[in-house]
């Protein structure tokens, strides 16, 4: 029991690593996914493309290849044949067609294994009814062909030169446009009749307003005026205290007349 719930542990994570969405790059980890894909991968790995006449009529592109299935092979050294597929191998990724046989040394003849990627499909077995519908429901989801576009034919060298030489003889036929000599622009501006002054009313001369310097000059005016005035006064009283002493004293030293 614990063999065979390792065998399916190591199946699941195959699983999960074939339908990862990362691509894997490295040849090593490729084979061995290959190598351990399960049965329902490795049939999708047995595709091969469709025919024009199939893919027309079926709306597929690619199908995995079956046992009844003529197919026709593309590359290879038996490129050009065709036959039935009459048996895969799904170990092996190969496929075996009918009449496709080689001799070996001791005389017998073997079938020669082809790789699906190889061959094309040329008609499809459809006795399966699973597979008759998987291709149905591709039929249905086919994309609506697009409509097509109608182009207008270009006109062709000789109608091109016709066109380019009528249209010179309209250029010789219609006249030169004469140029019309712009008028210049007079620089001497016109004189203008000189309207007698109207007499203006008489004005009121009002007084230009003072600034506020001088305004307190003017104010300061009267209060220096005033201390002239009293500095002289008290000169003059100085003056007639000292004149009497200074003529007495004179008389003395010098006396009288």
């Amino acid at each position: 029991m614990a063999e065979n719930s390792e065998c399916f542990k190591h199946n699941s994570i195959g699983e999960k690593r074939m339908q990862a969405t990362k691509r894997v790059k490295d040849p090593r980890k490729q084979r061995k996914l290959l190598h351990n894909a399960p049965a329902h991968v490795r049939h999708k790995l047995m595709a091969a493309p469709l025919s024009k006449e199939l893919t027309a009529s079926k709306g597929a592109k690619t199908l995995p290849v079956r046992k009844g299935d003529t197919v026709r092979i593309m590359r290879g050294d038996h490129s050009g044949f065709e036959g039935k597929v009459s048996r895969i191998d799904l170990k092996r990724y190969r496929i075996f067609i009918e009449g496709l046989t080689r001799e070996k040394v001791d005389g017998t003849n073997i079938f020669v294994a082809v790789h699906p990627s190889k061959v094309m499909i040329r008609s499809l077995n459809l006795d399966d009814k699973w597979r008759k519908a998987i291709v149905d429901r591709k039929h249905e989801l086919e994309l609506p062909q697009k409509e097509e576009v109608k182009i207008a034919p270009k006109p062709g060298k000789k109608a091109v030169e016709l066109k380019g030489e009528k249209s010179l003889e309209e250029a010789k036929v219609i006249p030169s446009a004469k140029k019309t000599p712009r008028k210049k622009k007079a620089t001497e501006k016109p004189m203008v009749a000189q309207e007698k002054p109207v007499a203006k009313k008489e004005e009121v001369q009002m007084p230009p307003e003072e600034k506020p310097a001088a305004r307190k000059r003017k104010e300061k005016t009267p209060a220096k005026k005033e201390k002239l005035a009293s500095k002289k006064m008290k000169s003059e009283s100085i003056a007639k205290k000292i004149s009497p002493k200074r003529k007495t004293v004179a008389s003395k030293k010098g006396g009288g007349t």
